[in-house]
């Protein structure tokens, strides 16, 4: 990095933001494997969220692999990359007052301790939706289990990649016990939760 970049001060405060909106910002980090269910919870999450009038975005694995993360690939070092970056934009997001929503597979647990230390460990929560592999397999929504298997995929997760289960998740999401409507019941009850005992901190 340049000796010659130096941040500028701006005036207004992620507590100036959080102020206005009614509520703090910080992180919901969803782990899970492909086909947990990850993405799915989150988009309904944060419809309920919004229509509460919460301040809040959703970050996603192949959004940003569209765009900000495009040249990146599979293999270990551009995972850790894709994840570095996503938790730099999420870090923003959160100054920015936002309730981050952030679905990523982030297999890995050095990655993960990583992400929390860019964000904050006062701003990150994380999210293991615990999906088995055979149902994620099972439903396969877009093949990719499929290709992995058949040797089209390589470094794909739970087949020929690691997942590190985490050992400390904040909340733990067991899809194949809860319908998806209790599950985001659950998840809005935790945030509502975090933001109660931050606004009395």
């Amino acid at each position: 990095m340049s000796k010659n970049i130096i941040p500028h001060e701006f005036s207004l405060s992620k507590a100036a933001r959080n102020t206005r909106n009614g509520h703090p910002s910080f992180v919901l980090w969803f782990t899970g494997l492909s086909g947990s269910g990850k993405s799915t919870i989150a988009n309904v999450v944060e419809q309920a969220l919004f229509a509460a009038n919460y301040h809040i975005y959703v970050l996603d694995g192949d959004g940003l692999r569209n765009g900000l993360n495009a040249g990146l690939g599979f293999n270990e070092a551009d995972r850790s990359e894709n994840l570095r970056r996503t938790a730099e934009v999420a870090k923003l997001f959160v100054d920015a007052g936002m309730i981050t929503l952030a679905s990523f597979i982030s297999p890995l647990k050095k990655d993960r301790e990583n992400i929390k230390a860019i964000i904050g460990a006062e701003q990150f929560y994380e999210i293991f939706v615990d999906t088995p592999l055979e149902i994620c397999e099972q439903r396969d929504v877009k093949g990719l289990y499929k290709k992995a298997r058949a040797g089209e995929i390589l470094n794909f997760t739970a087949i020929n990649a690691p997942y590190e289960v985490p050992e400390h998740p904040d909340l733990i999401l067991k899809t194949t016990d809860l319908s998806l409507e209790a599950t985001v019941e659950k998840v809005v009850a935790f945030v509502e939760q975090i933001i109660t005992k931050q606004q009395h901190a």
